[in-house]
């Protein structure tokens, strides 16, 4: 089995980025009624009475004009994963053969678009994974060359595998098992982080996680709710 293998060549595929829009919201003053004998009171600007407001405070109005586009979001045009990784030779002749669907035509695939090798086109980031226990077996990174296909820049085939992109850096995370270890509980992680530079990705940070062993092996039961005495 493979483990973590970085390569580059030219070729382009870049980066998708999200973006969210808050909506503000509207606030009610005073009480109508109230509002309809007070038809002659003198008013200020705001057209609340002069003695002061009614007791409601304005909420702050949050509208799309208060949100500055970066400029830097990139369009990501959905790739075919699955032929992607299939087609590749890469990738190993196990994982490759392997990749069926688990129901139906849906594949234990995930896809992320997302900037990591500075290319002009989103790079693509695929993690295949296992059907019964979603457990990652493998995390591979594409760019897109000139001509609109993709290679391989990024191989890790190792046991609960996955990567993500974090803010133009690929973050692959591996459970570490030990002999007695079930799948659902590892007893620890790897945190390693990858930047490209040079036409390669390179690793900038590595932290590892040891979990606790004496809590989450789900064995003991929830305790039951305090009872109110009446």
């Amino acid at each position: 089995m493979r483990g973590l293998t970085g390569s580059g060549t030219a070729a382009g595929r870049g980066s998708g980025l999200r973006a969210g829009l808050a909506a503000g919201g509207t606030a009610m003053a005073g009480l109508a009624a109230f509002g309809l004998f007070c038809a002659g009171c003198s008013t200020g600007g705001t057209g609340t009475r002069d003695e002061g407001p009614a007791g409601t405070q304005p909420v702050a109005q949050v509208t799309p004009s208060n949100v500055l586009p970066t400029g830097t979001a990139k369009a990501a045009a959905p790739v075919n994963a699955v032929q992607l990784v299939k087609r590749d030779p890469e990738v190993s002749r196990r994982i490759s053969s392997d990749l069926r669907p688990c129901t139906g035509d849906e594949y234990p695939v995930d896809t992320s678009y997302g900037s990591l090798t500075d290319s002009p086109a989103p790079d693509v980031v695929v993690n295949v994974m296992t059907c019964g226990d979603s457990v990652g077996v493998g995390t591979y990174v594409y760019r897109q060359r000139a001509d609109g296909s993709y290679e391989n820049v990024f191989a890790a085939e190792i046991p609960a595998v996955y990567g993500t992109i974090d803010r133009g850096d690929l973050v692959v995370t591996t459970q570490v098992y030990g002999s007695k270890d079930a799948v659902a509980y590892p007893s620890g992680e790897d945190v390693i982080t990858y930047r490209w530079s040079a036409g390669r990705f390179t690793e900038t940070d590595r932290v590892h996680n040891d979990f606790n062993r004496a809590v989450g092996n789900g064995d003991g039961e929830l305790p039951a709710p305090p009872t109110t005495q009446n």
